[in-house]
């Protein structure tokens, strides 16, 4: 049964309000996470904590539980000169910077012009109620390395992505 500290693998179809699909993962290569540490989206972690292997289930997510209404504030546009003369920018793009309390925010480059480049803090889903249809494929306790690297690990043991 899913529970803190446990390593879930499950399958999932996402879909956002309209029923467009935004991502998957599937039996050959399910979607591993470590439960209770925060590596998906409150909302489906919550909805998932007590299911068990085999179990099918449908979770709509809010905003609020997901990745966040969308802020207006956090649209900004700076001037190119702001980057290194040399970069080599293109809508889409993304970086981290600071922001006025040092936390990192990821920046994703949404218009380009000679002058300008205009920048969106929001998470790509921010605002989105996501549809998750998720089921269960295993469900596993963590082990003690797993637990002090707070992540899942995979089959093949340790992998760390860089």
């Amino acid at each position: 049964m899913i529970a803190k500290d446990s390593v879930v693998s499950m399958t999932y179809i996402l879909t956002n309000a309209s029923g467009e699909e935004l991502d998957r993962a599937s039996k050959d290569e399910p979607f591993t996470y470590l439960h209770g540490h925060s590596q998906i989206v409150p909302g489906l972690e919550k909805a998932l904590a007590g299911s068990l292997i085999g179990s099918q289930k449908k979770v709509v997510v809010t905003p609020a539980d997901g990745y966040g209404e969308f802020d207006a504030k956090l649209r900004t546009t700076s001037s190119r000169k702001q980057f290194p003369p040399d970069a080599e920018l293109s809508i889409g793009m993304r970086f981290a910077a600071d922001d006025d309390d040092g936390q990192p925010i990821i920046f994703t480059i949404t218009e380009l012009t000679a002058d300008d480049v205009s920048l969106d803090g929001n998470h790509p889903l921010a605002g989105e109620t996501l549809h998750f249809d998720v089921e269960i494929v295993d469900v596993r306790p963590a082990s003690a390395e797993e637990l002090a690297h707070g992540h899942a690990h995979g089959p093949d043991g340790h992998h760390h992505h860089g």
